[in-house]
């Protein structure tokens, strides 16, 4: 009996421990299953209106959707179509949200599938989307982003 409540006490702390280590990125991923289908589809449409990714080249088009502001908690939304390419090297001083929205079944953006990544505050890379094309539209906090020259 002290054997199984051990082991069932264990099951229950690992549990717990996973619980309250859940990312961002999970959080995101369980809570925006039908906003984020709806946020894929309208993405789609603003590109294909001409509004969304007007910047760039064939690729590598992008564009500041939305300004930071008080309506979006001081967030700004950008969004990128990017096509089985490595992307300019950049940091994120205050951090940055990505959802990826795979274009070509099995696009991955930064080694990530569809859904979320979160990037933290400092840290930089160059985006790469590999085995095809697909949208990521990511949250600025306060719009920051800063390219290397």
């Amino acid at each position: 009996r002290d054997e199984i409540l051990g082991d069932i006490q264990k099951i229950f702390a690992d549990a717990t421990t996973s619980i309250l280590s859940i990312t961002v990125r999970q959080t995101l991923g369980i809570i925006m299953g039908d906003a984020f289908k709806a946020i894929d589809i309208a993405c789609h449409e603003a590109i294909k209106a001409g509004w969304m990714c007007e910047h760039g080249d064939e690729g590598r088009r992008f564009g500041r959707v939305i300004e930071p502001s008080t309506e979006t908690h001081n967030l700004s939304v950008d969004v990128v179509q990017l096509k089985d390419i490595v992307g300019p090297h950049h940091s994120h001083p205050t951090g940055e949200v990505c959802m990826t929205m795979p274009v070509t079944e099995g696009a991955k953006f930064d080694g990530h599938e569809a859904g979320w990544c979160v990037n933290n505050p400092g840290s930089a890379h160059n985006p790469t989307v590999s085995n095809g094309e697909a949208l990521v539209l990511y949250l600025l906090p306060d719009g920051q982003i800063n390219f290397t020259k």
